[in-house]
């Protein structure tokens, strides 16, 4: 189905799921702290990394970001402009489906290799040497595939708000959800593609020898920082 209301419900089991998954990792994180020397993970510092990134990914990207903005949005953005449907209602269901694909990428790469352990902000160079496995490709490869659903998603949401509402309902008359969703849209539509890009040189510095962050071959580690920064998470 295509229809945003069925689309939204889809968004907001998704990011259930998804919750539940990142509680448990967090339940895992706070049971290993809990006395010296670790308590289920056998003081392995790879499979706690690979849990915290995990715990990270899962709740930021699978389950607030679903919930939040493709959940309630989708279902009370056309309400409340007074629309049928949303702009383009197949993009719609097409960007659900792939933060679907990208949630299994996300939980497999838990369960390839030694999993992804640089933590979620795969901060060079620990994402880069520390971890040669292909497990934090996988996670990388999944970040890009929601990423794309994302921007899909934005575009539906500023379209929609733009061109679909009814003609009694002008811009000073939208509801301040509906203000906030187009302006979160276009924060979106300008931040993802920052994150895409600095994902992409991280791929390449890994798999295909560049070294964009690579300081033994003139690259810098903190070029991934500050567009990480850049991109909206300055805290980290």
């Amino acid at each position: 189905s295509s229809n945003h209301k069925d689309i939204g419900t889809s968004y907001i089991v998704l990011g259930y799921w998804a919750g539940l998954g990142g509680a448990v990792f967090s339940l895992v994180i706070r049971l290993e702290l809990s006395c010296p020397g670790g308590f289920l993970l056998g003081g392995s510092g790879q499979v706690y990394n690979s849990v915290l990134t995990m715990h990270g990914i899962l709740m930021l990207f699978f389950m607030v970001m679903p919930i939040l903005i493709g959940g309630f949005g989708n279902w009370m953005l056309p309400i409340m402009l007074g629309a049928p449907e949303m702009a383009f209602p197949r993009i719609n269901a097409l960007s659900f489906w792939f933060t679907l694909s990208a949630l299994f990428m996300v939980y497999q790469s838990f369960f390839v290799g030694g999993g992804p352990g640089s933590s979620w902000t795969l901060y060079p160079p620990l994402s880069i040497e520390g971890q040669p496995e292909m497990s934090l490709d996988v996670m990388i490869l999944g970040l890009h595939t929601v990423g794309i659903g994302s921007l899909l998603g934005a575009i539906n949401f500023m379209v929609t708000t733009q061109n679909m509402r009814a003609t009694a309902v002008t811009l000073d008359q939208m509801s301040l959800f509906v203000w906030t969703s187009y302006l979160t849209s276009l924060l979106l539509l300008l931040s993802i593609p920052v994150l895409a890009g600095s994902l992409s040189f991280l791929l390449l510095d890994r798999n295909f020898n560049t070294s964009f962050y690579d300081s033994k071959m003139g690259g810098n580690p903190l070029l991934y920082q500050h567009l990480f920064w850049f991109f909206g998470h300055p805290e980290v």
